[in-house]
């Protein structure tokens, strides 16, 4: 292997481990956090896959330039047809996380403030104190998963959840295959 070819391998692997990595953890944690209907979290992490997403092409670049033309081996061929797969359920992905964060936004969006009613004798409406186990009340119903609109995004985050696991087994499928072959 010449010298030219080890630096290749170097940027190759290097790109491997600081591009897909975190765009795996990217992908993989974003359910959570639409469960939680943390828009501003949910956002990062789709600028996280969208900027990684990129970033991760340097990788097959790499893979490219290191065959040195040598596409006829099966082992390459099925890897390099697996990233190009993965790419595509990324696209996915990115999509359904934009999509998620738009109905998150349109779920907290607040309602319109109503003014007060006034009495009829001119004074404004006595405000009701709720109590305490009220409130708790209040806020079980809101969180119980029957309950309308408790679960905003729910295709999305099922998708994004099925789709960022079959990535990472490409990855790692690809990886098993880098290594038995390389």
């Amino acid at each position: 292997m010449s010298t030219s070819d080890h630096l290749l391998l170097i940027l190759h692997i290097g790109f491997a481990i600081f591009t897909l990595g975190p765009l795996t953890a990217a992908t993989m944690s974003t359910p959570r956090y639409i469960r939680k209907r943390n828009t501003s979290v949910v956002r990062y992490l789709n600028r996280t896959t969208q900027i990684y997403g990129v970033a991760c092409l340097g990788v097959f670049l790499f893979g490219i330039f290191l065959a040195n033309g040598q596409f006829d081996q099966v082992w390459l061929s099925a890897s390099m047809t697996l990233f190009i797969v993965a790419l595509v359920l990324l696209l996915i992905v990115d999509r359904d996380q934009r999509r998620a964060v738009h109905l998150l936004e349109a779920a907290g969006a607040p309602a319109p403030a109503s003014a007060p009613a006034e009495a009829a004798d001119g004074g404004e409406k006595p405000k009701v104190e709720k109590t305490e186990e009220a409130e708790r009340q209040e806020a079980r119903e809101a969180v119980r998963e029957d309950a309308p609109g408790a679960d905003v995004a729910q295709v999305e985050r099922g998708r994004i959840a099925a789709l960022s696991g079959v990535v990472a087994l490409i990855w790692l499928v690809i990886l098993v295959l880098m290594v038995w072959n390389g």
